[in-house]
């Protein structure tokens, strides 16, 4: 990409259920109404406006029910810190089935997953290490469904870690209780060839604070839907993203934040770096205020940086607010080049090209990094970074 795709810059506006059911923004009026019944959504041909940018021959059959579940295709294993109940369940579970599919993908990884995992932190546990999710592809077609629920005024950090060859499509719900503290990362490390379609669903109690990480680096599509909807006043959700496209893959972030619940805030905050030919990046973020929504605080905003022509972004965030009494409302969205003028100063110092690109893209990188707080993962996430620098370096722009 020669130059930047999009670059805009939003308006600042100042005055429970987990079905997240909302699709009336400027971008979704055309969807289908949410439902688990796949028969609801039509086989998608690209000219939907909530596939236009998704390259579907590459979602080897998810979307239009060729993809048949192997038997093989992923391996979970779950560690928890003592206190927390980590259960496999049935489809007849009363705590599946809260948050409704939005779309073709998610409502066929709902009809075809045959069982699910269930994990559940008592009210008032508050959880000093991580409960760590660690899902690995082993070359099959895979269908999941994954609960994490908080009871009232528990805390907890779930890392959720996703290696490994796959062709994957999962549901994962949070259901924060009153007063609750989540803290969920989700890593996207597949192999190269892997297909990863997931949508992630937070219902946020009142008083209640969720704060998600969506990390993604791997595979040839990955395609994440997070989606955040309030069961009271009071609740805030900090949504932070990072994703490093490389050559030939396809990344893209849907969100979704209803405000149905007054007097609730959210920060949405997500930057990407791409490289390379047919690198595509898309970020959409939609945030709807309800009428009931009064007293809402909301802030979204999407960085990109381009480090090699032929890659391409498309980024559009969409507010709509249907109440004036609200705190405040607004969206930013900007895409560019990398500074030569940057890497030509730290040149003029002494510091060679490679090192100065890597420090530029590192502090581009470096406010989500540090928000994570898990330094295993933070030590990780520097170093797919520099792996990543490391095969664009003396290529040439």
């Amino acid at each position: 990409m020669a130059e930047a795709q999009n670059s805009t810059v939003g308006s600042s506006t100042t005055a429970g259920s987990i079905a997240v059911a909302a699709e009336s923004t400027v971008a979704t009026r055309m969807s289908a109404p949410p439902s688990f019944d796949v028969a609801d959504f039509p086989v998608p041909h690209g000219r939907e406006e909530e596939w236009r940018f998704t390259p579907l021959e590459r979602l080897r059959g998810l979307h239009d029910g060729t993809a048949v579940a192997t038997g093989v295709g992923v391996k979970v294993a779950i560690d928890a810190p003592e206190g927390v109940t980590v259960e496999t369940v049935g489809r007849d579970d009363s705590r599946l089935g809260r948050a409704i599919p939005v779309d073709r993908v998610a409502a066929q990884a709902y009809s075809a997953f045959e069982q699910a995992g269930v994990i559940t932190v008592p009210k008032e546990t508050v959880l000093t290490e991580p409960i760590r999710i660690a899902v690995h592809g082993q070359g099959g077609v895979a269908y999941g469904h994954q609960v994490v629920e908080l009871g009232a005024f528990a805390e907890a950090v779930v890392v959720i870690d996703h290696t490994g060859d796959a062709v994957l499509a999962a549901n994962v719900d949070y259901v924060l209780g009153d007063g609750a503290k989540l803290t969920v990362v989700s890593v996207q490390d597949w192999d190269d060839k892997a297909v990863h379609v997931g949508q992630h669903n937070a219902l946020i109690g009142r008083d209640a604070t969720f704060k998600s990480f969506v990390v993604t680096f791997g595979g040839d599509l990955v395609r994440l839907h997070p989606r955040v909807a309030y069961a009271g006043t009071g609740g805030e959700a900090e949504l932070f993203g990072l994703y490093f496209t490389d050559a030939g893959q396809h990344q893209e972030h849907r969100l979704l934040v209803d405000h149905n619940a007054p007097h609730c805030k959210s920060n949405v905050a997500y930057k990407g770096a791409l490289q390379g030919d047919g690198a595509h990046a898309v970020w959409i973020g939609d945030v709807l205020i309800e009428a009931t929504a009064e007293g809402t605080d909301t802030y979204e905003m999407n960085r990109n940086l381009v480090l090699t022509d032929g890659a391409r972004v498309d980024s559009v965030p969409n507010l709509e607010i249907e109440t004036g009494e609200i705190v405040g409302a607004g969206h930013a969205s900007a895409t560019g080049r990398f500074d030569d003028e940057q890497l030509f100063y730290l040149m003029a110092r002494g510091i060679p090209a490679d090192e100065a690109r890597r420090l530029v893209v590192r502090g581009f990188f470096a406010e989500l990094v540090q928000q994570i707080r898990v330094a295993d993962i933070q030590e990780r996430l520097l170093a797919r970074i520099d792996e990543e620098l490391e095969t664009v370096s003396g290529s040439g722009r």
